[in-house]
């Protein structure tokens, strides 16, 4: 990891900081403006529908912009959300509050996508691991700080100062960005103008090597791929598919084959143009989904039931804050989540010292679910201080090491299906988070805080296990299909060993 990339995860780390900052003092100031419990929900409830919704656009967006461009915008609309909530924090309408709510939702989704899905080009597939320990230590330590620094703040500056900060941060991260121009796409993942495209072609020339070259001085043909038509072919068995034939009045569509043996086709619509069409049913996220393998969704999914479990001890904590030590409960906050933070630190250090090459996934993410589901139940259990820390050390230990392994198992994805997979990891968070708080508040009416953790969590627990044997069966289902596979070819190349072999005296 170059010293851009660390450049990259400080500003990273700053604009955290103004996030977590924010949070508390955009949640009294949303009381303040609108003066009820409903309208701070209905504020909480735009934020995060906000970000639902960007998750679901992350991949369209970053296939026509390069994911430098969205960091760097997303980053610029939400300093202009946080001018206007600083200068209008003596005076401000609900609508306009709304209005900054809803940027800032997006913004923050959109930002995250890229990065994440950029990771692998900045540091390389080999890396990515270490690289995401990085980014998930420098989230800890500005959650912390930013927490911990929210009160002061506002205290001394008022709601004003605490927006300023936060959109200081922003800008620090654009100007970062935007100075050190760090690689964040690979070569041709995005889509090109079509007059570009021709220049591409026309300096590609012909191709040079493989099965089914076209003669000497045929142009090659083009090839539907994502970002337009690209003057280059595309070798597969049997020849050289997915040429454009013509046909009177447009181009016919041809099957273009890809991962997972699923085929997309390209149809032309209404207007004559070609469009990319995945025929799915379900509607619009049927045809998000299309193409992702089981796996990974089955990894989103928990993800989500993950973020559905972690509602419910947030909204929870305060209650047993107050409860263990009503004189000072941000004092025992602040010792949890700093406890916490150095649990994720120490997962990094673990998984940085693994063997090079070596990689988890399903199970390793499904395992360290249940181990943190486990420890947050314990923290609500009334355990002496000492035994508290340990049991927050021990679920940020297994947070860092879920989201490590859990981000670094997405990168592993194709370049361009990185940017759809985070975008619907982030639908999925945000809607499991949006859910779990309400859902959570809703009961911690009725019920104890150990009963409501216990709940949440344990249904997190019930989806890591379902997963883990999913993948079981998966793995054993394979195992019998190589098997069987292996005695075929055993059994066919002995018969024709035998029948070709030397007959006696030939």
């Amino acid at each position: 990891m170059d010293w851009r990339f660390r450049s990259l995860v400080v500003a990273h780390a700053v604009s955290a900081y103004g996030t977590y900052l924010n949070l508390i003092a955009l949640s009294l100031f949303s009381y303040e403006v609108t003066g009820t419990a409903l309208g701070v929900g209905a504020v909480m409830a735009v934020r995060l529908l906000s970000g639902v919704a960007a998750g679901l656009a992350a991949g369209a967006v970053t296939a026509r912009v390069t994911r430098r461009t969205v960091m760097v915008t997303t980053d610029l609309a939400q300093t202009l959300a946080m001018v206007v909530l600083a200068l209008g924090a003596q005076d401000i309408s609900p609508g306009v509050l709304l209005g900054a709510v809803l940027v800032l939702g997006a913004g923050n989704t959109l930002f995250n996508v890229a990065l994440r899905s950029s990771v692998p080009v900045l540091v390389g597939q080999e890396d990515r691991a270490r690289a995401n320990g990085v980014l998930v230590t420098a989230r800890s330590v500005a959650t912390v700080l930013g927490f911990a620094s929210a009160a002061p703040v506002i205290a001394l500056g008022g709601f004003g100062v605490a927006f300023a900060v936060n959109g200081a941060s922003f800008v620090v991260s654009a100007a970062v960005v935007a100075v050190l121009r760090p690689r964040t796409d690979s070569a041709g993942s995005v889509e090109q103008p079509q007059c570009a495209q021709s220049d591409v072609a026309q300096k590609a020339g012909p191709s040079s090597a493989g099965a089914g070259e076209l003669p000497t001085g045929e142009r090659p043909e083009s090839v539907p791929v994502r970002g337009g038509w690209l003057g280059r072919r595309v070798p597969a068995p049997g020849g050289w598919l997915g040429r454009r034939v013509p046909a009177p009045g447009r181009w016919l569509a041809r099957r273009v084959p890809v991962q997972g043996g699923r085929l997309r086709r390209r149809m032309p619509d209404q207007g004559g143009r070609l469009t990319r069409r995945v025929p799915v049913r379900g509607g619009r996220l049927a045809r998000r989904v299309a193409g992702v393998a089981g796996p990974l969704l089955g990894l989103i999914a928990l993800r989500g039931l993950d973020a559905l479990a972690s509602a419910s001890h947030n909204v929870a904590l305060p209650l047993a804050a107050n409860a263990a030590e009503p004189s000072e409960p941000a004092l025992f906050m602040t010792r949890f989540w700093s406890a916490w933070a150095v649990g994720t630190l120490l997962a990094h250090q673990v998984l940085k010292r693994r063997p090079h090459g070596t990689t988890w996934g399903e199970r390793a993410f499904a395992a360290g679910t249940c181990a943190m589901s486990l420890c947050f139940v314990a923290a609500f259990t009334g355990l002496p201080a000492p035994a508290l820390m340990v049991a927050a050390l021990a679920a940020g230990f297994a947070d860092g090491w879920t989201e490590i392994v859990y981000t670094s198992r997405l990168q592993a994805a194709p370049d361009r299906q990185r940017d759809r997979l985070f975008g619907l990891s982030a639908t999925a968070e945000q809607s499991g988070f949006a859910l779990g708080t309400i859902t959570a508040a809703a009961a911690l009416e009725t019920l104890p805080a150990l009963a409501v953790v216990g709940a949440f969590h344990g249904a997190a627990v019930c989806g890591a296990v379902a997963l883990l044997l999913t993948v079981r069966k998966r793995h054993t289902r394979k195992a019998t299909n190589r098997s069987s596979t292996d005695a075929e070819e055993g059994e066919g190349t002995h018969g024709a060993s035998t029948g070709a072999g030397r007959l006696p005296g030939s």
